[in-house]
């Protein structure tokens, strides 16, 4: 009877949070979009308000299950879920006013701080867990830059991280990530592309510190080598993602802060792939190595099953670090690009403007209409000046000369770059 209990109130705390997740999500739009909170960098504006509808059903529907006790969560997925709501609000923040990322990365390792079990890791492997909380959580939000990523890989890695909790006993961080799962499967029915809304650092962050504070609290009490390893394995796709930009922007001389399309799935758009393909893609990576890094906790294979997680996750960077994402954009039909041309003076530096010919060799028909019309009134009115050269200065108007200058329309003219 308790074990139908137990099923009961999963199924009726997943179904609730797939179902105010979808329907809060398509509520936001809408003043999102009058508000201005947008993703900026998309060629669309795309609402960002999809995280807060993700971060109020996972806390509401976590809290009001322990407070009736169907759901008890603990005090320890407790401190979790509040910790994850302030990074959260920290996040909407960053959303509403454009935050430094130095800002999120220390307000999240102050969270994580206070959710990492220093009794059972130690005062120096404690802070390292605070150190990978943090730059985990921050790799999370890189996964938002594609419609359906973060999404995708958040499921994956909930189910994950929530069977290691479930096999450690731990029901109240099992059922938390369960609703987690469940809130971001209803927030990816407004997120598969065409994106209508994003997670945006709100959603991102709440996320990424609740999946890695939970896999840091499943893995507490085990070594530190092999809890490394079953942590990367767990998080591999948004570790790769992290390590893919920060190469390729030191490589390309780019700085760190500055964004661009350089992530893995952007790589993988360059290859071929359509966005929905680059999602499955590294939805399956994710699953791959998230089976890995479980059946390494439970002990069904050795440790060196993260070693090939790692390996294939390097090989993957090294490979699309040969995707050329940096270089200039495609010219369209009579579109301009600015290309440097030689220096006009010492230190100076001049732009040009190259653009691609419609036709080549052919004229606007206004302009011959006009040029044989001065042809035709020069050789009525005026005298001495050739028709070659009244011709050639109603296509190029210079200045009109009076009888008594010397015109020079056949010299070359000079135009200096300044």
């Amino acid at each position: 009877m308790p074990v139908l209990y137990g099923i009961a109130a999963a199924t009726v705390t997943v179904t609730a949070s797939f179902l105010l997740t979808a329907v809060l999500a398509a509520l936001l739009r809408a003043p999102a979009l009058r508000l201005a909170v947008v993703d900026r960098r998309r060629r669309r504006p795309v609402p960002l308000l999809g995280g807060v509808a993700v971060v109020l059903v996972t806390a509401v529907v976590a809290w009001a299950g322990d407070r009736a006790g169907v759901v008890p969560l603990g005090p320890a997925a407790g401190r979790l879920l509040a910790a994850a709501t302030v990074v959260g609000a920290l996040g909407l923040a960053a959303d509403v006013w454009r935050l430094r990322r130095r800002w999120l990365l220390a307000g999240t390792a102050v969270a994580a701080a206070c959710v990492v079990p220093y009794g059972e890791t130690g005062p120096v492997a404690g802070a390292l867990a605070v150190g990978w909380v943090a730059l985990v959580t921050g790799a999370f939000r890189g996964l938002d830059h594609a419609d359906g990523v973060a999404g995708t890989v958040g499921v994956v890695t909930a189910f994950g991280v929530g069977a290691c909790a479930a096999v450690e006993l731990m029901d109240g961080p099992a059922v938390l990530l369960l609703v987690l799962a469940a809130a971001l499967a209803g927030f990816l029915l407004h997120n598969w592309h065409p994106a209508r809304i994003a997670l945006g650092a709100c959603g991102s962050l709440f996320t990424g510190f609740l999946l890695t504070g939970a896999a840091v609290l499943a893995r507490s009490g085990y070594g530190p080598v092999g809890g490394a390893g079953v942590l990367c394995a767990l998080t591999a796709v948004p570790v790769a993602d992290a390590v893919l930009v920060l190469l390729s922007r030191r490589l390309a001389g780019r700085p760190l802060s500055r964004g661009g399309p350089d992530h893995l799935a952007h790589r993988l758009r360059r290859l071929g792939l359509t966005a929905q393909g680059a999602v499955v893609v590294l939805g399956g990576a994710a699953l791959c190595a998230v089976v890995v890094g479980v059946l390494a906790h439970t002990g069904r294979v050795g440790g060196q099953a993260a070693l090939w997680v790692a390996g294939g996750a390097a090989a993957g960077v090294l490979g699309l670090l040969r995707v050329r994402v940096y270089g200039p954009a495609r010219l369209r039909r009579g579109a301009g690009v600015r290309a440097p041309v030689r220096p006009a003076g010492r230190g100076a530096r001049a732009w040009a403007v190259v653009r691609r010919p419609r036709t080549a060799m052919r004229r606007p028909r206004t302009v011959v209409r006009r040029a044989r019309a001065g042809v035709s009134q020069a050789s009525r009115g005026a005298t001495g000046v050739a028709g070659g050269a009244s011709f050639r200065a109603a296509i190029f108007p210079v200045r009109q000369a009076t009888s008594t200058e010397n015109v020079q329309v056949g010299a070359p003219l000079r135009v200096r770059n300044g």
